[in-house]
């Protein structure tokens, strides 16, 4: 059954009025006692939650109750928002309202008067109807449980967060990648041009199929026989124009990409001309991964187009799970990919649900661990997921539970989730339940990015408040963390002060299982949408004609994962503002309207609101700065934006703005106020010449700076920067990164106060760029990752690079005037990862076992070099 997340729901509720500012800001309008009491209805209530919901599943009246109080915990949701929204309002009107604005606000109905009248009526119907329910509870005899106590043990993640597969990563695949190889270099006798082998990996979900592909595809045997390797994912969308754009941009040609939502703007036959030219004379190994395709038209379609003048011995290589398909598709016998035997199976357990050497103390749980595994039927999502969740767990009993759970014994239809999932699952700690399950509002194969998993889930406020010293970004990092310590994350890059995932699609699967009846990614499988739905996201703009067939006026979220280009926003957002007054989130990226209605700002509890990349909007309504619970505003990309809304300074809640402008400097005075930002985007803002005029910002920890052509110095100090952790500066043609106060040169190191706590910094694109700043020497002891790319001057790295302490990664690319590394760069003990390309001569001298920097840089645990023959075809 659908999960209902009942308990984390009363936990933010009580969290809230527990808080000083919300007990001060209820006392101050008189409704602090009736507060008071709906906070002790939800104390007792939330002391049964846990039980009731390890109960429900065989007790339909119990499920009822639930669906009930959580009917109920919504509804005091809102009331609590709406105090919440009235407060700041009062608090903004004191700070900068006029005399007109105080006499307006008056005779309103946020009129203090009427306002503790409404909100007192309010919560007394809420409070009423809680008690009602809430006295139900003790028919179910249920036992009070205060504290959940299913945790997390988080592993050493540095081992599980990098982009490839190596041997150590894949068990019990090295025959399957040995016949794989042999297939994709063996010399066909009729090989011509008009050829192409089509070689399928089939098997159930969850084998590792893409697993085997990536390791076959990393090979360096592969690197050699094939000039061009290509990988897409095809998943459930067979469309060619996609897949002609995706094989273009996998190609990682010079030009830049072609991004996936301009479909309806571009001509097919452009498409196949630039893939001709692509391909062209290229002996290439293309993978289409996780294909579900059955219409053959299609399929020979596509394969007409690839082949085309392309060289003798190219290869493609396809994964999927149906037969049909792979007999289809095919040039040769499909590759059938059994599952894998006890004691590989038994391997890979042991590798994820103990440390090194571990499972030699705890023989009595291994041998339970060989119990489950017979249950997993060899399947490795199932083995890795339950071994990562019995790790650093040593009780008998616990493994004993697993081994002995009744979901084991439920009958398994064809397609239902993996009973290993739904086991790990159920063991996660409520707080990551609700989180968990948003994903299902992304495609399958969505590339995740921590910012935008970020703001959702801080939009939604399905966070734990932040303790003491943290952030909300702190929060969403332990999460993370935590959900990938469990094997729900995979592909997991760690970018130091950022991450980037995928989810396996049966991971998917469950998280669109246990949401069913709050979340709901609308495809053109869709035909009618439940009343009771909660969250919406449009897969493509032109299903969300649906979305008028729903009764629900409930509705949180409406998104466009794929981008809302061609989408009726004034349409979409009359429909909001007349049906969906609660909504939290509202994502219109990529969208083409050239205005935006000012009746928007009447959406007073939205917190997360994009336009980014609309190319048309020349101005924003100013009423977009009523929305004073707004803590996320994306424009960026919006680059016919004359200037942004007046009245900026009202939005105090705002913690992340991403913006692009006509305007030549930011209004000052507006941002100043902006006490909580803790992002900043600046981008495609080519009369920008000025940034900052030395405005303090406190809690920012994120600095985004992007093709602003008229920028010629980025003044940056601790003084005004003190939080700042994360610097990332791109294709500024004017900027000089010395130059540290607008139009004078940097001033005495030693007397310049240090940014202390910056650990991630990016260069990218910077052709006045010929050395790196001088200040950046005063981050020794915080930075952590360091990357430069397309820096066309970058001659030398300094000295001091290598008097650095915490550098764990240093990314080099497309510098070809940088030729050495420093010195003594041996002495970065910190240092695991070091990749460079794109740069001749260095990456000639850092050749493994040859080169003469080598024994510099051989202790470093991942190092990627590019080869001097694939250089040498790039530059021809």
């Amino acid at each position: 059954m659908a999960e209902l997340f009942i308990f984390s729901i009363a936990e933010s509720l009580i969290t809230k009025l527990a808080s000083h500012a919300f007990q001060e800001a209820s006392r101050v309008v008189g409704l602090y006692d009736h507060l008071r009491d709906l906070k002790k209805t939800l104390s007792l209530v939330k002391a049964v939650l846990l039980d009731a919901e390890q109960k429900q599943e065989h007790n339909h009246e119990l499920q009822e109750w639930l669906r009930q109080l959580k009917s109920v915990f919504y509804d005091a949701q809102d009331v609590l928002d709406e105090f919440e929204c009235q407060t700041l309002q009062k608090q903004l009107l004191k700070a900068h309202g006029t005399i007109k604005d105080q006499v307006r606000h008056f005779f309103s109905s946020s009129n203090p008067l009427v306002f503790r009248s409404k909100m007192a009526q309010q919560i007394k119907d809420v409070s009423k109807r809680l008690d009602k329910v809430a006295a139900d509870r003790h028919k179910f005899g249920l036992r009070i449980i205060d504290v959940d106590t299913r945790v997390v043990h988080r592993r050493d993640t540095s081992r599980m967060t990098h982009s490839r597969v190596s041997d150590s990563d894949v068990i019990g695949r090295e025959h399957d990648k040995k016949k794989i190889i042999e297939l994709l270099m063996q010399q066909n006798p009729n090989d011509d041009d008009k050829s192409l082998s089509v070689i399928p990996i089939v098997g159930i979900g969850g084998l590792g199929k893409t697993t085997l592909a990536k390791f076959v595809f990393n090979d360096k045997r592969i690197d050699k026989c094939f000039s061009l390797k290509i990988w897409v994912c095809v998943s459930d969308d067979f469309d060619i124009n996609q897949l002609i754009i995706k094989i273009i941009n996998s190609a990682n040609v010079a030009d830049a990409p072609l991004p996936q939502q301009n479909l309806n703007m571009v001509d097919l036959e452009q498409l196949q001309n630039r893939l001709r030219n692509i391909l062209a004379g290229q002996k290439f190994l293309l993978v289409l991964d996780d294909v579900w395709n059955d219409d053959r038209v299609k399929w020979v379609e596509l394969r007409n187009l690839i082949q085309e003048g392309v060289a003798a011995g190219s290869k493609i290589l396809v994964t999927t799970r149906i037969d049909s398909i792979a007999s289809m598709m095919g040039t040769v016998t499909s590759h059938k990919l059994q599952s894998l035997s006890p004691e590989n199976s038994l391997s890979l357990f042991v590798k994820w649900a103990f440390k090194e050497g571990e499972e030699e103390k705890h023989p009595h749980l291994v041998n339970i661990g060989k119990e489950i595994l017979n249950k997993c039927k060899g399947v490795p999502l199932a083995v890795r997921t339950l071994g990562s969740l019995l790790f650093s767990k040593f009780e008998a009993k616990e493994w004993e539970y697993v081994r002995d759970n009744e979901i084991w014994n439920l009958p398994q239809k064809k397609d239902d989730i993996l009973p290993a999932l739904k086991l790990s699952y159920d063991f996660l700690p409520s707080y990551l339940r609700q989180c968990f399950a948003l994903f299902s509002l992304y495609p399958k194969d969505y590339k995740f990015h921590s910012f935008e998993v970020s703001r959702l889930w801080g939009a939604l406020g399905v966070l734990a408040s932040p303790r003491k010293n943290e952030t909300p970004e702190d929060v969403v990092k332990q999460y993370l963390v935590e959900l990938l310590s469990r094997s729900f994350l995979q592909d997991f890059i760690d970018g130091g002060t950022f991450y980037q995932f995928k989810i396996h699609d049966l991971v998917h699967d469950l998280a669109v299982f246990v949401t069913k009846e709050e979340c709901l990614l609308i495809n053109s499988h869709i035909q009618n949408i439940p009343e009771n739905i909660w969250h919406l996201s449009f897969a493509e703009y032109n299903f969300i004609g649906n979305s008028f067939t729903s009764k629900s006026v409930a509705v949180r979220t409406i998104m466009f994962p794929n981008g809302a280009e061609g989408a009726n926003v004034e349409a979409l957002l009359n429909t909001c503002v007349s049906k969906f007054k609660l909504l939290r989130v509202l994502d219109l990226s990529d969208s083409t309207c050239k205005t935006l209605s000012g009746s928007i700002g009447k959406l007073k509890h939205l917190r997360y609101f994009s336009i980014q990349n609309n190319r048309n909007i020349k101005r924003l309504p100013n009423s977009i700065c009523k929305i004073q619970n707004l803590q996320f505003l994306n424009v960026l990309g919006c680059k016919e934006l004359e200037a942004l809304p007046k009245g900026l300074r009202k939005l105090t809640s705002l913690r992340s703005l991403d913006i692009s402008t006509k305007q030549p400097v930011l209004p000052y005075s507006e941002i100043t106020n902006l006490i909580s930002l803790a992002h900043l985007s600046i981008g495609s803002s080519h009369n920008m010449e000025s940034i900052f005029g030395g405005v303090k910002f406190p809690a920012l920890k994120t600095l985004y700076v992007a093709d602003c052509h008229s920028l010629k110095s980025l003044p940056l100090d601790v003084t005004n920067f003190p939080e700042l952790e994360t610097l990332f500066v791109q294709d500024c043609v004017n900027l000089d990164l010395e130059l540290w106060k607008d139009g004078h040169e940097e001033q005495n190191l030693n007397g310049l106060p240090q940014l202390v706590k910056l650990k991630y910094v990016a260069f990218w694109g910077l052709p006045q760029l010929v050395a790196l700043p001088q200040w950046l020497q005063e981050t020794a002891n915080s930075l952590q990752t360091l990357i430069i790319k397309n820096c066309n001057n970058l001659e030398m790295l300094p000295e001091w690079l290598s008097t650095m302490t915490n550098p764990k990664a240093l990314h080099i690319s497309d510098c070809p005037k940088l030729i050495s590394l420093p010195d003594n760069i041996h002495h970065l003990a910190a240092l695991e990862h070091l990749h460079i390309r794109g740069c001749p001569e260095l990456c000639k001298k850092c050749q493994p076992h040859v080169g003469e920097f080598w024994s510099k840089i051989s202790h470093i645990k991942d190092v990627c070099i590019e080869e001097p023959e694939k250089l040498e075809e790039e530059n021809e």
